[in-house]
């Protein structure tokens, strides 16, 4: 039998404070109309005091463990996907560890941007497949709005805070993680990025995006990453019962998917409750359609996220 990563439960959070657009409308020069038309986004989630990467991402962490039926100390691996860390070091996946009481474990940040909860998936699910690793908690956690420059209605309405997690465990069968496929490209840094950072400036930098240029990339490289990773687990498109995308806006989710082939009803969409929350958005969607029962047993999904880098992936597996 094939040794395998397996989803054994899911879970997310969100901070306290929902936003609509209307509210933003009344800080910013926007309307609820010009972002509907042109993201979908209507919420958003903004974290509050006491509210970080890192706590958002224990509470994803401890619903995923309660929906596996597991204890926190059954982990022997984190692997986390942040750009927005709670600290330039220690890792936040170690205070996470810290936060679970866990003594002893693998435990480390993957920086991917918008494609970090892919990268950091196919790190922990490579592991498990080489028995360095038995039960992996993933997760994606970010606090986006504390790198927004407030004052940019082109960026600022795009984004939420919130974290999604995932356990992963060795099983050997039919489920779990069938292929993964992962891409980056450098060139493309001046399109999406922060403007700061410990070695350049000092500071932490706010985001700057080149929204039109980034949509163009991202439909052509999803709909090729995503073929891509379906032709490597042997299945196409008719296989497949979901796609997970990364949430970053309703126009790139809808072209993707007709670039693919599929129809929209395949698609969970969750950013125009959550905006764009760059790492946690694929493991928020999935924990979400998982929970309001779309996603069941045996489904096979398809994950999907490009971020800034440009970086870009997509993995399949038999849920």
């Amino acid at each position: 039998m094939t040794r395998r990563a397996a989803i054994l439960g899911t879970g997310s959070a969100l901070p306290k404070r929902r936003v609509s657009n209307q509210e933003l409308a009344d800080q910013v020069d926007t309307s609820d109309e010009w972002i509907v038309e042109r993201t979908g986004i209507r919420f958003r989630y903004i974290a509050g005091e006491g509210e970080t990467t890192v706590s958002l991402a224990t509470g994803a962490a401890r619903a995923a463990l309660d929906a596996a039926g597991l204890a926190p100390r059954d982990v022997d691996l984190i692997v986390l996907a942040t750009a927005t860390p709670d600290q330039t070091f220690p890792s936040s996946a170690t205070k996470v560890q810290a936060a679970l009481d866990i003594p002893d474990c693998v435990a480390f940040d993957v920086a991917a941007v918008c494609s970090g909860f892919l990268y950091a998936l196919s790190v922990a699910e490579s592991m498990i497949r080489a028995g360095s690793a038995e039960t992996a908690l993933v997760i994606g956690s970010e606090t986006f709005s504390r790198i927004l420059d407030w004052e940019d209605r082109a960026t600022c309405v795009l984004f939420g805070d919130g974290a999604g997690a995932i356990v992963l465990g060795a099983e050997e069968g039919e489920r779990g993680v069938l292929a993964t496929r992962l891409h980056a490209d450098g060139r493309h840094n001046d399109l999406l990025y922060v403007d700061g950072g410990p070695s350049t400036t000092g500071t932490v930098g706010k985001l700057r995006m080149k929204g039109r240029e980034v949509f163009r990339h991202a439909v052509v490289n999803l709909a090729a990453v995503m073929n891509e990773a379906l032709h490597a687990a042997g299945l196409s498109a008719g296989d497949v019962d979901w796609v997970v995308p990364h949430q970053a806006n309703a126009r790139i989710l809808d072209a993707t998917a007709r670039k693919l082939g599929l129809p929209p009803e395949k698609v969970v969409i969750t950013v125009d409750q959550h905006a764009n929350t760059s790492a946690a958005s694929v493991p928020l969607a999935l924990d979400t359609a998982v929970r309001d029962g779309r996603v069941k047993p045996g489904d096979v999904l398809v994950l999907e996220a490009m971020g800034g880098g440009f970086t870009w992936g997509a993995s399949v597996l038999r849920f």
